[in-house]
């Protein structure tokens, strides 16, 4: 029986995978035989994940890039082309949200959520296109959010107009792409322990957020890598244009 989450022969770019649910993503499709490139602006450490998996008996390389930069990332995209010559998967994890109440919101850090959320998404799928049409087919993943599709969240007004636009683009650009074989699909995390989740409040409101979460818990970044593997694969060829939400039924209660 042939093994649908087997990805050996296939390369997967992976953006803001150094850590967290990046890191878990890598890891995913690097442990199920794909060749993985770590896009991040923390090279080192980006570097130091490679090396861990590559030991591992994984191929795993990093790269460095500001996401928030269109040039930097057309360059990174052309030396993919150049050196590996083939994508099969483009997935944009990276994200940007520094927590933020409304009035205090400047331009600048408007400017680089929507860059590095939601533009940057726009130049890496233009840059992946002419790979995508010489293989004759490509997949498009995105880290989206249950927050500003689905919820909001005090101090992320940024970042959740940001994430509402990531899923008006995943719909859209499945539909202009289908023709040429290529699926946009996307992943809304709900609450997952990562050190970004950290950041946003002490233990002690972590743990009531968990108690609240109706599976008693808060998510594990490989429950959003799975999802992306799933998507990524074949027993998902015919869906595009959708997200699935993992957030162990937070949004679910009506209060």
């Amino acid at each position: 029986m042939p093994d649908d989450l087997d990805f050996s022969g296939k390369t997967v770019l992976v953006t803001g995978g150094a850590q967290g649910i990046g890191r878990a993503i890598v890891e995913a499709f690097a442990w199920r035989g794909a060749r993985v490139v770590i896009a991040d602006l923390g090279l080192a450490r980006a570097e130091a994940l490679a090396d861990e998996l590559t030991a591992e008996g994984c191929e795993v390389e990093a790269v460095g890039v500001d996401l928030a930069d269109a040039t930097a990332i057309a360059a990174m995209m052309a030396g993919l082309e150049q050196r590996l010559g083939r994508l099969d998967v483009l997935v944009h994890n990276a994200g940007y949200f520094p927590l933020t109440a409304f009035e205090q919101i400047t331009p600048a850090v408007l400017e680089r959520t929507l860059a590095v959320n939601l533009s940057a998404l726009f130049w890496l799928t233009q840059a992946a296109l002419p790979l995508f049409r010489r293989q004759g087919q490509g997949c498009v993943l995105v880290t989206s959010s249950v927050t500003g599709p689905r919820v909001a969240y005090p101090g992320l007004s940024h970042y959740a107009a940001s994430k509402a636009g990531v899923n008006g683009f995943i719909r859209n650009a499945a539909l202009e792409l289908a023709a040429e074989n290529v699926r946009v699909n996307g992943v809304e995390p709900g609450m997952i322990a990562t050190p970004a989740m950290a950041n946003l409040g002490d233990d002690d409101l972590n743990q009531d957020i968990a108690r609240r979460v109706p599976l008693g818990r808060l998510g594990k970044p490989a429950d959003i890598a799975g999802a992306m593997l799933f998507l990524a694969s074949d027993l998902a060829s015919y869906v595009t244009g959708q997200t699935l939400v993992v957030d162990g039924g937070s949004t679910l209660p009506e209060v």
